[in-house]
């Protein structure tokens, strides 16, 4: 919400004559030219009456000018976006509201926001007279095929005289920002490595680690199972105590966007790079909902700032502003002038991270091989593999290209990947249900060991 007043300033006073001249409509223009010409023809020709007219003519504007340059409107504007956050595609609302805090009535009012173009054209508004501790209260809309941070603002606040000789412009100093983050597409829920939650035994188990039946006791919450209630202890202390045996790990998923340059081809809303950005976004949230704790890495090895280590837990309270962080990350992510992917496995190399999801453009042999090497150190891996020369032109067009991408896809699956590639326009839900059918299908053949599904 942005604050804000208009009326002159001892600043405003240092451009005197100069700025409100500067604020004369054509029409006043006009009357100050007609009473000047009139004056100097009447001083030619000798009429008094002529000149009399002449200066009523030339005066009256510069009177509208002065009244209204002088004039000390106090008028509070407020900006209220409704949502903030978009996903592209989609419509916001701009709620404004004026409020005349000052004793007097204004006359005629324009109100007019500064809007990127890519919002939209740039709103305008007439407000008629707002009385004393009045108030006035309009809306327009915006909406943007492209993700970013886009700012909406200052106000600007045209004042008129009644004779419409004279316009002068107050500006806000303030401004909001609109969001637009990519677009999130629901995802079915399949099976992960086995585990139909975020909850699971998993690889790793966090055990307790003292006392003789290695127990860490706690005092009793309500819904406890009465037979964890450990009696020696709740003698002791006094009150009911359980044993806390053993905490579930929680499932942990790491989502790989590759913002390589060099690997993807085209620009807009429509292009290879869009969706990949579109599908992590959709997997992100997919796998907050599910109880997963969830990372977003990239090619440069840079992740969201103020996750964790594990990433952001799922399934809690934290987890909307935590998929809103990450939306934001999405929302101004660009190309990196990176030509590998080895940063990324640097930071993968530390240990098990569990479930990885990759959203891929254009590989090399090189690069196959560094996901070859990210798959030993998860539980399970997944790659969406994105051709962007068939995202420009036909498939046919491209010479060698389809073959190119089934080798890279070989690479992948030998390696113990789930990899699926992505033709133009698909959807990620189909994606998706494919990736968990090719599970299945290499888990009952027994012909890759380790593979993953989503």
């Amino acid at each position: 919400m942005t604050q804000g007043g208009t009326g002159h300033t001892a600043e405003e006073d240092k451009g005197g004559l100069r700025t409100a001249l500067a604020g004369l409509t054509t029409r006043g223009r006009s009357f100050l030219a007609a009473g000047v010409a009139a004056a100097i023809c009447a001083y030619v020709l000798g009429q008094s009456d002529l000149l009399r007219v002449g200066l009523l003519l030339a005066v009256l504007p510069l009177v509208c000018a002065t009244v209204l340059y002088r004039t000390r409107y106090r008028v509070a504007g407020s900006r209220r976006l409704s949502p903030a956050r978009v996903p592209a595609g989609s419509e916001a609302r701009v709620h404004l509201r004026m409020d005349n805090v000052s004793r007097l009535p204004t006359g005629l009012l324009m109100l007019q926001d500064r809007v990127p173009y890519v919002l939209g054209p740039r709103p305008r508004f007439v407000l008629d007279r707002v009385e004393a501790g009045g108030r006035r209260e309009v809306s327009y809309r915006v909406r943007s095929d492209l993700r970013g941070r886009y700012p909406l603002g200052p106000l600007q606040l045209r004042l008129t005289d009644p004779f419409g000789m004279c316009e002068l412009t107050r500006s806000f100093s303030t401004y909001d920002t609109l969001t637009v983050i990519p677009r999130v597409e629901a995802l079915p829920s399949v099976r992960l490595t086995g585990e139909a939650k975020g909850y699971g035994d998993g690889r790793q188990r966090s055990l307790a680690l003292a006392g003789e039946d290695d127990i860490i006791p706690r005092g009793y919450r309500y819904g406890d199972d009465l037979r964890r209630v450990h009696w020696r202890l709740t003698a002791r202390y006094g009150e009911l105590m359980v044993r806390r045996e053993e905490q579930p790990q929680r499932s942990r998923c790491t989502v790989l966007l590759d913002t390589r340059g060099i690997a993807f081809q085209g620009a807009g809303p429509d292009s290879a790079f869009e969706w990949a950005v579109s599908g992590t976004a959709s997997t992100l949230v997919h796998m907050l909902e599910r109880g997963f704790s969830v990372r977003l890495l990239t090619d440069t090895g840079s992740s969201v700032p103020g996750e964790g280590a594990d990433g952001f837990a799922g399934a809690s309270q934290e987890s909307a502003d935590a998929a809103g962080l990450m939306m934001d990350t999405l929302a101004v992510i660009d190309h990196s002038d990176g030509t590998g992917l080895s940063r990324a496995y640097d930071v993968l190399r530390g240990g098990n991270e569990g479930l990885l999801i990759a959203f891929l453009g254009d590989l090399d042999e090189e690069q196959a091989s560094v996901l070859g090497k990210m798959r030993q150190r998860s539980g399970g891996a997944v790659a969406f593999l994105l051709d962007s020369e068939t995202w420009v032109r036909e498939p046919t067009d491209v010479p060698g290209s389809l073959d190119k991408s089934e080798d890279r896809l070989r690479m992948l699956r030998e390696a113990g990947w789930t990899a699926v590639m992505v033709p133009r326009g698909a959807g990620l839900a189909d994606l998706w249900r494919e990736a968990d059918r090719q599970r299945r299908h290499v888990a009952s053949t027994g012909s890759t060991a380790g593979g993953d599904g989503s």
